[in-house]
């Protein structure tokens, strides 16, 4: 019974002691730990290479045919036949619609009319010619005959054998022969003149019939080319507006469909970099498992968005696009193409990267790995401070710890960008991460390698692009 106390205290002790020991354990695990554990800023790199570098410009815009033609109709009316349908193929020449011809075919027939009054009226100017030469023939004949007369009675007269009464009456004869003759001749003047003029009205007259004429063919619609219908906007008996005087009715869309293009817009940064003949990589939205290719047609010389009116806005925070043309390689879809079907519609989403420069065997590096910093410049003249910014790529250097070394940049495309200066190839360059490489890289920053696993092997965040034992 004594004994019992004993035994209690000798086993709270032996507890105390168990957990001391548990504890020294931990700080002095976790001592050795801390010791072993690396230092410095996680960073991943890759080794400066060679290879080659397409420059691009990506744009956006709709695919539309080469050659689409509006069908417009000439004249005014109420359509009476349409011949095709939306989707048809037709071929050049082919009657495609007639507008309703009545009211001109009445025109055709007044014209008519008057082409053979004004023809009725020229006959009867010539026949008043003829007339009136004739009539100066038979006066001029009197006239001849009076003269001769006059001359024999000079003589009688001479000689006394007539009176003064007969000779004086001789003279008025012949004066008044010589004043028809005149007149005669006036008249005759006159009629030549009436008959050019009705020349001249049946001329006109005969222009106006054709023109007439030319209304009425007009109102059977014709195809000018062949193609697909790819737009129809009317339908049988709907009323059309010529498009003699204003602005016509869009009757309908004939396209060539083996033949497209796509219409982008670029913006006025990169629109310098792309030439005629740059080829091009195309994304049709409606086939995400295709790509095309296709070679640029035609740059804009003006922007998209500029006014056509005398006054424009001139403000520079619109943004400035100029369209650009870039036809479809056939070659790339012939393999599309089925019994006359195209696989491209008109008014289809593309994206197209242009390629507008290429460089083979350059040395470059990935876009992520080149940054910018501030270099101030003090100003002895005006005692201020210039800040000018300068690339700069960090490299991986011995010690485990970050080299700056300025450079000049090329061309790039989406992943890598070309070095002009500042490597020579074979440097190993630190590529991330963003915040890190943008921010905090300073020259001397201690480093380690991001290798992508913790201490026991497992994976804990992004590897290193490549690593150098």
């Amino acid at each position: 019974m004594e004994n019992r106390p004993v035994n209690k205290k000798k086993s709270s002790l032996w507890w105390v002691w168990l957990l001391g020991a548990l504890l020294a354990g931990l700080l002095i695990f976790a001592f050795i730990k801390n010791k072993n554990k690396p230092k410095g800023e996680k960073v991943t790199t890759q080794k400066v290479t060679r290879r080659t570098i397409h420059e691009t410009v990506s744009a956006s815009g709709k695919i539309f045919p080469e050659k689409e033609i509006k069908i417009s109709s000439d004249v005014s009316g109420q359509i009476v036949e349409l011949y095709v349908k939306e989707g048809d193929s037709v071929k050049a020449g082919q009657l495609l619609a007639k507008i309703n011809p009545d009211a001109y075919l009445s025109s055709v027939e007044r014209g008519n009319a008057s082409v053979n009054n004004a023809r009725s009226q020229a006959s009867s100017s010539a026949a008043q010619i003829e007339t009136q030469r004739a009539q100066i023939e038979q006066i001029q004949a009197n006239l001849s005959n009076a003269t001769k007369i006059h001359a024999r009675n000079t003589e009688l007269r001479n000689q006394g054998v007539i009176s003064q009464a007969d000779f004086d009456a001789s003279q008025a004869n012949v004066n008044a022969l010589q004043a028809n003759l005149k007149s005669a001749q006036s008249t005759l003047n006159s009629a030549i003149q009436q008959s050019k003029a009705a020349d001249f009205s049946v001329k006109s007259a005969e222009a106006s019939l054709k023109e007439l004429q030319t209304s009425l063919s007009r109102t059977s619609i014709y195809a000018p080319s062949s193609g697909i219908i790819s737009k129809l906007n009317v339908e049988q008996g709907e009323r059309v507006v010529g498009t003699i005087q204003m602005t016509g009715t869009e009757m309908m869309r004939i396209a060539n469909l083996s033949e497209m293009e796509v219409q982008v817009d670029v913006s006025e940064n990169d629109i310098l970099h792309v030439k005629l003949g740059d080829t091009a990589d195309i994304d049709v939205d409606a086939y995400l498992d295709k790509k095309f290719k296709g070679v640029v047609t035609e740059i804009a010389n003006s922007a998209s968005n500029t006014g056509t009116t005398v006054v424009q806005t001139l403000s520079s925070d619109q943004v400035t696009n100029f369209v650009v043309k870039i036809r479809i390689n056939r070659e790339t879809y012939a393999s599309m193409i089925s019994r006359g079907t195209f696989p491209f519609r008109p008014g289809m989403s593309a994206a197209v990267d242009i390629y507008t420069n290429s460089k083979s065997d350059v040395i470059s590096v990935p876009i992520s790995a080149v940054t910018t910093r501030e270099d101030e410049k003090k100003d002895s003249t005006i005692k201020t401070k210039q800040i000018d910014f300068k690339e700069y790529v960090f490299l991986y250097a011995k010690g485990d710890s970050a080299q700056r070394v300025q450079v000049k940049s090329g061309i790039q495309d989406d992943n890598y960008i070309e070095i002009l200066s500042g490597l020579v190839g074979d440097e190993e360059v630190i590529t991330g991460p963003y915040a890190t490489v943008s921010r905090k890289l300073k020259q001397g920053l201690k480093l380690q390698r991001d290798t992508g696993k913790d201490t026991k092997g497992k994976k804990t965040g992004p590897t290193a692009q490549v690593t150098i034992d």
